[in-house]
């Protein structure tokens, strides 16, 4: 009789144990696809969605607040005023193959990245590298040829992550890196799913396995996250619907701030948008509230140039390109313009372009110009639109942290080439004292604005919906990423 008490007692403990035994599995929802999944080898902010933080990892990573943390590198020490870093490495550090980590693979890494055949969506940020040396199997040293006191934020870059020699060429389908999570399968055009690496060097994470699977459609995204086939969208594509998700206990709606400018991009190379008043007429043509209001569902910081309202040197220029459509129509008379003129608009997948690209559409016919639309899948866009410049206008959010030096590269998609702005970059680079590299952002957001180089809209927030059970997601997006290092459930 005693026995048998026993037993069923140990099989009630066994039976609670497996009822309250917390889930260690999530599925995230993302809107688009990675086109590959090296994010040291494509622009598109999809990759380091995935790959950054959980499956790359860099010298130093960027944390929630926006500042920069330690990562691969424990520790760096600045000399020469700012031309000589050197990082300090932790050691017993394995890729997820078993090959060791080294000071070898960070200089592999990086001199890949400024090479002459670089594959990196931001080989510019790399030329100030002078060398790159190591000192020992722990110890790297950066050389510069100016000083940088902003070097350190290159280090966090997802294109700075670090890369295995030997298993590089085959990242772009099957990446390898050092981070807690290691990829497992890809599933084009539905899903990608990792593991937890057992061999990762640093605290482990809650979750055994992630999957990140693609919903672009906001109905059918709505519909996956209520439910529960989704577990969390950290960028919901579907801001009309929250309120919904703000109503139902079993959901959180997280709204936080993100890096990303929205803008309508304007081919500056191509007549007539090389004029400056026709790009002005359509700045002016434009209303941000309307956008804000009818794509975005009130969510949303208009913008007037090219730099996050949350940054302590933002600038205010909204009022240069006010909602003005009698100003529109007398710049395209000024320009001579012969109207109705006929323009291309490009939009890639997200909701935010789509929408937001029929209420410019019929804004832009109200001052006398002709706007047909084309909607692109991502892959066709990064073709004609970013890397072949076919295109006269387009509609994206550029996600990337700290990126208004990309108003300094001739060659980069929109063809904004002023050799003014372009100097005072490289000033800016080469300053480190805080108070005067403010003034120089400041003067450079200044510069692009009155040069009406694109249409700014505005700056897109960070929208996500997920099970109340599940925590430490980032309510803020400070750089391109869904860091899965510190999510858990509490049941």
């Amino acid at each position: 009789m005693l026995k048998r008490l026993m037993l069923a007692a140990a099989a009630v403990a066994l039976t609670a144990g497996a009822a309250f035994a917390v889930k260690d599995t999530i599925t995230i929802g993302m809107q688009l696809e990675p086109p590959i999944l090296d994010p040291t080898a494509g622009a598109a902010a999809a990759i380091k969605e995935v790959t950054y933080a959980n499956i790359f990892q860099g010298l130093t990573k960027v944390t929630e607040n926006g500042s920069i943390a330690p990562d691969l590198a424990k520790s760096w020490d600045v000399t020469d005023g700012g031309k000589v870093w050197t990082f300090h490495l932790h050691s017993g550090v394995t890729f997820q193959d078993g090959t060791p980590f080294s000071a070898s693979d960070v200089k592999f890494s990086f001199d890949r990245a400024r090479g002459p055949d670089s594959p990196n969506a931001q080989k510019p940020k790399y030329e100030d590298i002078e060398s790159v040396t190591v000192v020992d199997p722990t110890t790297v040293r950066f050389t510069l040829k100016n000083p940088d006191g902003n070097f350190i934020f290159l280090t966090a870059l997802g294109d700075s992550v670090i890369v295995s020699p030997k298993t590089v060429a085959e990242d772009k389908t099957h990446p390898i890196g050092t981070g807690p999570f290691e990829f497992v399968d890809w599933v084009k055009g539905d899903h990608i799913d990792l593991k937890r690496y057992p061999g990762y060097w640093g605290k482990k994470p809650a979750l055994a396995k992630a999957t990140f699977k693609f919903v672009s459609d906001p109905n059918a995204a709505f519909a996956a996250v209520m439910s529960g086939q989704i577990d969390a969208y950290p960028a919901f594509p579907a801001p009309e619907t929250l309120q919904q998700f703000k109503s139902n206990p079993e959901f959180k709606v997280i709204v936080g701030t993100t890096q990303g400018e929205t803008i309508m991009a304007m081919n500056n190379r191509n007549p007539p948008l090389s004029n400056i008043k026709v790009r002005e007429a359509i700045a002016h043509a434009i209303n941000r509230k309307d956008i804000i209001d009818g794509a975005m569902f009130g969510y949303g910081t208009p913008i007037g140039t090219h730099f996050p309202p949350t940054d302590p040197n933002y600038v205010d220029l909204t009022g240069l390109s006010k909602y003005d459509p009698a100003l529109s129509k007398k710049l395209l008379a000024e320009a001579g313009v012969k109207l109705p003129l006929k323009l291309r608009l490009a939009l890639p997948p997200p909701s935010y372009a789509r929408r937001s690209g029929e209420i410019i559409q019929n804004e832009l016919k109200a001052v006398g110009i002709d706007v047909t639309i084309t909607d692109m899948e991502w892959a066709q866009w990064l073709d004609q639109v970013f890397k072949r410049h076919d295109f006269d206008l387009s509609i994206v959010s550029h996600t990337e942290a700290n990126d208004i030096d990309i108003y300094a590269r001739p060659n980069y998609y929109f063809g904004y080439n002023n050799p003014k702005f372009q100097k005072l970059i490289k000033t800016l680079q080469a300053t480190s004292d805080p108070a005067e590299r403010g003034k120089l952002l400041k003067e450079a957001q200044t510069i692009i604005a009155k040069d009406y180089v694109n249409a700014y809209l505005f700056q897109y927030p960070k929208l996500g919906v997920a099970n109340v059970h599940i925590h430490g997601l980032w309510a803020n997006q400070p750089n391109q990423s869904n860091d899965l290092t510190g999510v858990y459930w509490d049941q």
